[in-house]
């Protein structure tokens, strides 16, 4: 039973009905026929914004996307600064190693790199294939501690750039502060510091009121990217950065050098799913599914180990929980072999005696039953 392990929505979310319906109609629509696709020639005379190319990228309906962004997220972005993106990894891909690639700190042979710790784990293994020095920062119920970012901007090599999650973070759950969002921003600016901010998450909002992205507060100054696999369905992966003009170019020649062209078929759908309206209310059933799963991971974790330290995440798809020093990679093979798991927080860079757990993928019921075997696995102390 993977109750408490994979970050993947529950297929429940979603009204397959609504994408399998943008997904026909995009088909159709570029077809003489209305019996299949047409060819290249009909593609390009259709002028479909998701699917024509250019010599350079795609050429895509960033109207659109500017209005998804404003709607949702609150982002004033100019069309011209999105830019649609390819499935979350090779995306991420892109993203880091142009980043690296660009920073003037790497050409003079520096690839450090700041991260808030924990971060997720996927950003850590391309970083450390790309040859970069990882430098983890605190974090805590607030998220990233500024004065832990400060202290790294004032110490050693100046940066490439920070990466961070700050709204219902992964793996934390944690969403950081107002207060601390304007003191980042403020530090970067200070250091001419780079930053990424990805905010896969932050629409799956499902109690509080919703912060400002860094984005926003900088003025549009640090590179922020999204994605459409949380609130539409997960196998689309579609998203989009909002970036600086600089920077916007050498991904899109970095993005078209490494995967040549996104999944143009996913963002035709995206756009028609978006267009008929589907969105909104499609978020609002995510949000409410997901609220529900959330409630029943803290009642059940309250119930079955009310001694263990534990995140309460007002959205997103995780929390984080502190064991009180139970190696949690020695729980997890007993877990397992109760048919229960998790993702032990030092994946993510955090103590041996942590561990992540995802209330995304399954139902209420299996929640209740998936930390009772957890709680069973764990020594009596706990």
């Amino acid at each position: 039973m993977n109750v408490a392990g994979t970050g993947m929505p529950s297929h429940l979310w979603f009204v397959v009905s609504n994408i399998t319906g943008a997904d026909r109609v995009v088909i159709v629509n570029v077809s003489s026929d209305d019996e299949g696709l047409g060819d290249l020639d009909t593609l390009v005379a259709a002028d479909h914004p998701w699917l024509t190319h250019t010599s350079s990228y795609i050429r895509t309906d960033r109207a659109l996307l500017a209005t998804v962004a404003s709607l949702t997220h609150g982002l004033a972005a100019q069309p011209a600064a999105l830019i649609p993106q390819a499935p979350a990894l090779p995306a991420t891909l892109v993203k880091l190693q142009t980043a690296l690639a660009n920073s003037q700190h790497t050409k003079r042979g520096i690839k450090r790199v700041l991260v808030e710790q924990p971060t997720y784990d996927r950003p850590l293994k391309i970083l450390r294939e790309l040859g970069a020095q990882i430098v983890g920062l605190s974090c805590d119920e607030e998220g990233l501690d500024p004065e832990a970012l400060e202290q790294a901007l004032r110490e050693g090599e100046k940066p490439a750039f920070l990466y961070l999650i700050p709204t219902f973070q992964n793996p934390s759950g944690r969403t950081l502060s107002e207060e601390r969002r304007l003191r980042i921003v403020d530090l970067a600016r200070e250091h001419d510091l780079l930053v990424l901010e990805d905010d896969p998450y932050g629409l799956v909002r499902f109690e509080g009121e919703p912060l400002p992205s860094l984005l926003e507060l900088s003025g549009g100054e640090t590179a922020y990217s999204s994605s459409f696999s949380k609130t539409i369905a997960p196998g689309l992966r579609v998203g989009w950065f909002v970036l600086p003009e600089d920077l916007a170019r050498e991904i899109e020649l970095t993005a078209t050098s490494t995967y040549i062209t996104p999944v143009l078929l996913g963002q035709a759908t995206v756009h028609e799913f978006v267009s008929r309206g589907h969105f909104e209310p499609n978020l609002e059933r995510v949000r409410e599914l997901i609220g529900q799963r959330r409630d029943a991971m803290l009642a059940a974790l309250e119930r079955e180990l009310p001694n263990v330290r534990t995140t309460r995440p007002e959205g997103g798809y995780f929390l984080w929980a502190e064991l009180d020093g139970v190696d949690a990679g020695d729980l997890l093979a007993r877990a397992e072999q109760a048919g229960v798991t998790f993702v032990k927080g030092t994946d993510f860079g955090g103590p041996a005696d942590s561990l992540r757990l995802a209330y995304s993928f399954v139902s209420v019921d299996e929640i209740a039953e998936g930390v009772g075997r957890l709680a069973a696995a764990l020594p009596a102390a706990v």
